[in-house]
């Protein structure tokens, strides 16, 4: 029986930078047959804090194109709630509703069904190696660097949990730990010898 090692066995950190957000939306707009999709996804799951099945079960009545708002239903026992979408999102939305022919799901496969988490992960994987990441990358990755992102824009802990629907404030506080800008004040005093 394969038993699966831990996450730190496969990478030392469990999120991902921004500049490492924005090569995998660059490859996914190169990518496969379904460019319009794969960077719709990787760019609202990064966005909006999403979980793979979050991604996964959004359906397209919980856009309102008309109110420039999406519904995040938040799994998990997380609160969900409303968020903006800005006009980039929009975009590729609009853009990716123009290719779905009568679906329900915003992110569908080549068989008209919604996508698998499964799928999503597979997808990911492909994209991290076209964008010559070094770190094996999961969905997750990008929800934890939202939240990362979230802190080194100066937002407070509080707007982050809300924001990624956390019931429990611990955890959004790990955000809080790898904001490396909070050290940026330390002057150090060389010695010369």
């Amino acid at each position: 029986m394969l038993v699966r090692r831990k996450n730190e066995d496969y990478r030392s950190r469990e999120y991902l930078t921004v500049r490492e957000v924005n090569s995998i939306l660059r490859g996914a707009k190169v990518y496969g047959r379904y460019k319009v999709r794969n960077y719709a996804l990787v760019l609202l799951i990064f966005r909006h804090g999403l979980r793979v099945s979050e991604a996964c079960d959004l359906r397209w009545d919980a856009i309102s194109f008309l109110d420039e708002e999406i519904f995040i239903t938040r799994k998990k026992g997380s609160d969900s709630g409303v968020h903006p979408l800005p006009v980039d999102e929009i975009e590729a939305l609009k853009q990716l509703k123009e290719l779905n022919i009568g679906g329900n799901y915003v992110f569908i496969g080549e068989r008209g069904e919604r996508l698998t988490p499964a799928a999503v992960q597979r997808l990911l994987t492909r994209l991290g190696e076209v964008a010559e990441l070094n770190i094996k990358i999961h969905p997750h990755q990008l929800r934890h660097a939202c939240g990362y992102y979230l802190v080194n824009e100066g937002h407070s802990t509080r707007f982050i949990q809300e924001f990624l629907g956390h019931r429990d404030i611990r955890h959004t506080e790990k955000y809080t730990k790898v904001n490396s800008k909070r050290f940026s004040g330390i002057k150090w005093n060389t010695i010369d010898e």
